[in-house]
């Protein structure tokens, strides 16, 4: 709670639950409910980010303890209690998750034309399952949290998605669900091992390290499906091709961000020697990803699939970071999940302009879109620079920090990522210029509206922060550094005892 004891975390988290709840009650006929629906949506998502910006005006960025904490007792004989808090790294995730939403319903507003009151209540129940996980201090509340994020997003890709939508829900859902399985079955591990699901608690559990290696490999299948780690990612290209563009702004801006978060939220600090211990294993999968996915990215004629091969590959880049154990390292993971999340929220965002006037992604389709929409090509480069992580751009702070931190680690290490992001430049560049440059070939083209008022609010606020990231890196790195730096300490405590133990 504030210092005024208002739940203020519980209300950011269930406002859009009530949004959701009065859409469905509304009545009249078809036009009006739709009407109705995305004015309450845009109301409830734009209120639920003014009270995120209250608690991240409140947030006291010198305390690492949890702040704002809730608790209330839920079901006492298994140790299981209603906790919400927030620390330094979850307050960000709860700012961008609340920011996009209501961009995404923005964006919605013209392309969705069918069921629209059910696909606002889909998006404000989402809003709040991605707001309630990143507030979630017990296991089990959080587990609910993170498995119930998959029912909205399912209904969002297999009814408003493209023609094979229904194929990629059920592999979007398929993969995340079989992977959380196996997450449960480590959660119900701990509470029998320390008798609680309390988060702070079990932090301070000495954990056997054979259970470790068990615990590691349960945690690791749920968290490494939804990064995605290679080879796991097959589900996110056919997810974001067929989503609708909001669902492919949230997929990538938020949901990617769950299994990255699981890592530096459960795995290194409840298990420090088996996260140590798969180290290299995850260096390995990392750098994989990064080039593999980088040089798949080269090879896509759909713009779409091309910039969902770069957000694996951009991943790979915030896993590799996390597993670097360094405050460079983390601190560069968790800004590049930060930065990411907003790039390829408007890359998505800028194909979808495009999609919402030609009807195709094929990026032979375009060429010359720089003579006849100069605006959208000029927002369209400041993002693609963000992506290619040009210094001066949010893309360049976090991958910067993450090679720093993985050199410290092993300088090869630190080339791979660096070759990712060489690759990174040459796909994302030509992107760009087969889209934005060259002859005009086609009649249709000719014929393109540049950017509507309602498009340029859309992008406003994410060029804005696109710009202010670059620049200011260190007004978001505050945010994160004392929470990381403890949590930096806290494992080389628990290395050093493990390996003093040893007798090494």
């Amino acid at each position: 709670m504030n210092a005024a004891g208002f739940p203020l975390l519980s209300l950011v988290t269930f406002l859009p639950l009530l949004g959701a709840l009065i859409i469905m009650m509304v009545r009249g006929d078809a036009a009006v409910v739709a009407s109705n629906a995305r004015w309450t949506a845009l109301w409830t998502s734009l209120i639920t980010f003014g009270l995120s910006l209250v608690i991240w005006a409140q947030f006291d960025k010198a305390n690492v303890d949890y702040q704002f904490v809730e608790q209330v007792s839920w079901l006492p004989e298994f140790g299981v209690a209603y906790i919400m808090g927030v620390d330094g790294i979850s307050i960000l995730f709860i700012l961008l998750s609340t920011l996009l939403t209501p961009i995404c319903i923005l964006a919605s507003w013209e392309s969705v034309q069918s069921r629209v009151r059910e696909y606002m209540v889909a998006f404000l129940i989402l809003e709040t399952m991605m707001v309630g996980m990143f507030c979630a201090l017990d296991f089990i509340l959080f587990y609910i949290f993170f498995e119930a994020v998959l029912i909205p997003m399912f209904l969002i890709i297999g009814i408003w998605g493209g023609a094979r939508r229904v194929y990629a829900s059920y592999k979007f859902f398929l993969y995340t669900l079989l992977g959380s399985v196996l997450m449960l079955l480590a959660i119900i591990a701990l509470w029998y091992q320390a008798g609680t699901t309390n988060i702070p608690e079990l932090s301070e559990f000495d954990i056997p390290f054979n259970l470790q290696i068990w615990l590691f490999l349960a945690f690791f299948a749920s968290f490494a499906v939804k990064v995605p780690m290679w080879p796991v990612h097959t589900w996110l290209p056919d997810a974001h091709v067929e989503a609708p563009t909001a669902g492919s702004v949230i997929l990538a801006g938020v949901l990617l961000k769950m299994g990255a978060y699981g890592f530096l939220r459960f795995s290194v600090p409840l298990l420090p020697e088996a996260s140590q211990f798969f180290a290299p294993f995850i260096y390995v999968l990392s750098i994989v990803a990064v080039v593999y996915t980088s040089l798949v990215a080269l090879a896509q004629t759909d713009m779409k699939k091309l910039i969902a091969y770069s957000s694996v590959a951009h991943m790979g880049i915030v896993t590799l970071g996390i597993f670097t154990f360094n405050q460079q390292g983390i601190e560069g993971a968790l800004f590049t999940m930060l930065s990411h999340g907003v790039v390829s929220g408007a890359l998505f965002l800028c194909v979808g302009v495009l999609y919402d006037r030609v009807h195709t992604r094929e990026i032979a389709r375009y060429g010359g879109v720089a003579k006849i929409m100069p605006a959208y090509a000029l927002i369209f480069m400041l993002f693609t620079m963000a992506s290619v992580a040009l210094p001066g751009t949010a893309g360049f702070p976090g991958e910067f920090l993450v090679i720093i931190g993985a050199w410290a680690v092993n300088p090869w290490v630190a080339f791979g990522a660096t070759l990712g992001m060489i690759l990174g430049a040459a796909y994302m560049l030509s992107l760009y210029r087969r889209v934005a440059f060259g002859k005009i070939t086609r009649d249709d083209l000719r014929a393109l509206l540049d950017l509507s008022p309602r498009e340029i609010a859309i992008f406003a606020p994410l060029i804005a922060l696109t710009l202010w990231m670059g620049i200011y890196p260190q007004s978001f790195l505050s945010f994160f550094s004392v929470t990381v730096s403890q949590m930096v300490q806290e494992h080389q405590d628990a290395i050093r005892a493990a390996s003093n133990l040893a007798g090494l």
